[in-house]
């Protein structure tokens, strides 16, 4: 058989298995990833050796959030009321440790083989996944109820967890207990949103801890983030350094509590029709509210492909995201062009990409004539991207210019992104044709694809 043709299946077979954990069963790795990258970035920059500061930065890790196979939470997460309530240490142990063991392992059997034991997406099937899978450490995420830039609600990352991120790797299709495949109980996903939050707290106080050396400390000079030999021999000059640390922790977990004041309320106007899906659109069109309707598309329309909204500089005048297709989302500009550096340079981005960061691909605009919205397709989840943006994303906040672009005209350019929604079309592949012309009925030689 062609070699190429192995190498294909033997891929598919891979994501397959990461996707749906069906059989493929590994041991990951149990150790936390230094994040190399974000102190390569500095070493870049500044000119001056980061791996004290490596060294120093994994101490105070381990000792606030402990071992994938043994967590912990930072000592002010006891001690605060409000902080208490964000992690249950008791769903910590159920979702780490190995897969293996019984009661344990739940972050590994179903979410490690993609986004990776630190949660910096890179588990064993990344480089083969589109898109990547998220990598929690920088904070941020796409898909949520609150501002563009706060994080998340639990609400939130519970609704990705068991609905999954239509078009997308991350399904809602889980490997169960009694070898069905299916959604995932709802105490089990409370625990895997629980450590999802654990694994981003602890990565962003990592780059918060690698930012602060490398901005405010003299590390020519020998200044260090943390000297553990203080704690016996200088309690004092310790006690300051910990103290320093412990504050970036509370910050970055309070910005999680802050999440419940920065939820975006949306009411659905009354006067206005607004489809719950393309096939209700479909209806409302061939009935009473089908002129409204159609006048709202056509609003739509000229805003989509107007100067002021600007839609289809990205998404292409007809929708098909065959506009601006050469940009990349903030994961990767993080460590690109933040620094100076070119996505599309090789040999400048060599050095990062030996320290663990996955090769840039651009991002890529929705076709939305295949009417897959990622993070849901409900009216609220619609208004939402528009009214805020896409976190992490090049898909801007739209700007409201009073008497050209109110707040309704929003729902007017919602309702004309769904009405381009083509109907799928099933498309017979030579193999098809054959079995066809022979009486076969091989199911797998016809593929449904979306125009």
């Amino acid at each position: 058989m062609n070699r190429s043709v192995l190498d294909l299946r033997f891929c598919s077979l891979l994501v397959g298995c990461s996707l749906l954990t069906i059989g493929c069963r590994s041991e990951l790795p149990v150790d936390f990833e230094e994040n190399l990258v974000h102190a390569k970035k500095w070493e870049l920059q500044s000119g001056a050796s980061m791996d004290q500061v490596v060294e120093d930065s994994q101490w105070a890790l381990d000792k606030l959030f402990g071992f994938p196979d043994e967590p912990k939470l930072p000592d002010s997460f006891g001690e605060d009321e409000d902080l208490k309530t964000l992690v249950s240490l008791e769903h910590l142990q159920a979702a780490s440790g190995s897969d293996l063991d019984e009661g344990r392992g739940l972050y590994r059997q179903h979410c490690g083989r993609c986004h990776g034991i630190s949660g910096n997406g890179r588990g064993e099937a990344a480089a083969l996944v589109e898109p990547y899978p998220r990598d929690f450490r920088p904070g941020i995420f796409k898909f949520k109820s609150t501002t563009r830039a706060s994080k998340p609600l639990k609400s939130d990352l519970t609704r990705t967890i068991k609905y999954g991120l239509a078009g997308t790797s991350m399904v809602p299709e889980y490997q169960l207990p009694d070898g069905k495949v299916g959604p995932l109980p709802d105490d089990v996903i409370e625990k895997l949103v629980d450590y999802v939050i654990y694994l981003s707290i602890r990565g962003e106080t990592e780059r918060a801890l690698l930012d602060e050396a490398a901005m405010e400390l003299d590390l020519e000079g020998g200044e260090r983030l943390i000297d553990p030999s203080l704690e016996t021999s200088d309690a004092e000059a310790f006690q300051e350094q910990w103290e320093l640390i412990e504050e970036v922790v509370a910050e970055i977990g309070g910005s999680w509590l802050d999440a419940e004041d920065e939820v975006v309320e949306i009411e659905i106007p009354a006067d206005l029709p607004v489809p719950a899906s393309h096939e209700e659109l479909v209806t409302m069109l061939a009935g009473d509210l089908g002129d409204a309707l159609r006048q709202s598309i056509e609003r739509g329309r000229e805003l989509f492909v107007g100067t002021i909204a600007s839609c289809s500089k990205c998404h292409g005048t007809s929708g098909r995201g065959d506009g601006q297709e050469a940009d990349y989302d903030d994961w990767t500009k993080d460590w690109t062009t933040r620094i100076g550096l070119k996505p599309d340079d090789e040999s400048a981005l060599i050095p990062l990409i030996a320290r663990g960061a996955l090769p840039p691909r651009t991002i890529k605009p929705r076709n939305f004539e295949q009417g897959v919205f990622r993070g849901g397709e409900r009216p609220q989840d619609l208004f939402h991207r528009l009214n805020q943006g896409i976190a992490g994303t090049p898909m801007p906040a739209v700007t409201l210019v009073p008497g050209q672009f109110e707040e309704a005209d929003v729902w007017h350019l919602l309702n004309f992104v769904r009405s381009l929604k083509q109907p799928e079309e099933t498309v017979v592949t030579p193999a098809a044709a054959t079995s066809a012309a022979t009486g076969s009925t091989d199911d797998q030689a016809i593929a449904t694809a979306t125009n």
